[in-house]
């Protein structure tokens, strides 16, 4: 059976759940990162020498950082559906996942879930903040223009495209800061919102992350 380390609130580990999920995979997860502990013993090191999550265990494949994990599971277990099997077909998909990792994901968690949500008021660098928020506003009017007459952001299939963009929505949605008015992301939000994998492993409560150190 296939198995995940990673706690549930970590939004990585919340990507590959995501997809365990949409691919109605039989597994068993280990809670471990933040408040669980565990990613400094020997046993974590050997599968992930970065100690970090998620980390997946499939037979005797391992395989760590979300990207890759996704990867892996689509390419093992969804036969094209999600992640085309030509490079052609895939290329797209995989500039939008880089794109999330390099420059939406910082950009929200570091800026505004980190900068703003997890950091005690007394201690927040509004500056710093406010430039996120512009920032954040800038990159999901982006996605704003891409999602025009589209179901996904990539046309009318979900694809690994969708999964680590999407996966920031829920917390950017329910942290009150400012944001552009986003019509065609609201729509797919929504959309998304009506999927159950998303709803169980995706909107999950991170209100016990508020104002405390981060953790991996």
């Amino acid at each position: 059976m296939l198995k995940i380390w990673g706690r549930r609130n970590s939004q990585n580990v919340q990507k590959a759940m995501w997809l365990i999920g949409e691919l109605g995979l039989a597994h068993e997860r280990v809670d471990v990162g933040g408040k669980f502990g565990g990613l400094e013993t020997d046993e974590f090191r050997a599968m992930n020498p970065h100690g970090r999550i998620p980390v997946i265990k499939d037979g005797d494949t391992v395989v760590w950082e979300s990207q890759a994990v996704l990867r892996y599971l689509a390419a093992t277990y969804s036969v094209g559906r999600f992640w085309p099997e030509s490079p052609a077909g895939r290329a797209p998909i995989d500039g939008w996942m880089d794109w999330s990792q390099s420059t939406l994901q910082p950009a929200f968690l570091n800026g505004i879930f980190q900068g703003y949500f997890r950091t005690p008021e007394a201690q927040r660098n509004w500056p710093a903040i406010n430039r996120a928020v512009e920032n954040c506003g800038h990159l999901m009017l982006l996605l704003e223009r891409q999602l025009e007459n589209k179901m996904f952001l990539l046309g009318d299939e979900l694809t690994l495209a969708d999964i680590p963009i999407a996966c920031n929505f829920y917390r950017y949605f329910e942290i009150d800061v400012p944001k552009p008015e986003l019509p065609n992301v609201t729509a797919y939000y929504e959309r998304l919102k009506a999927r159950p994998a998303y709803a169980e492993h995706v909107m999950v409560s991170f209100e016990e992350l508020r104002g405390v150190a981060a953790a991996r």
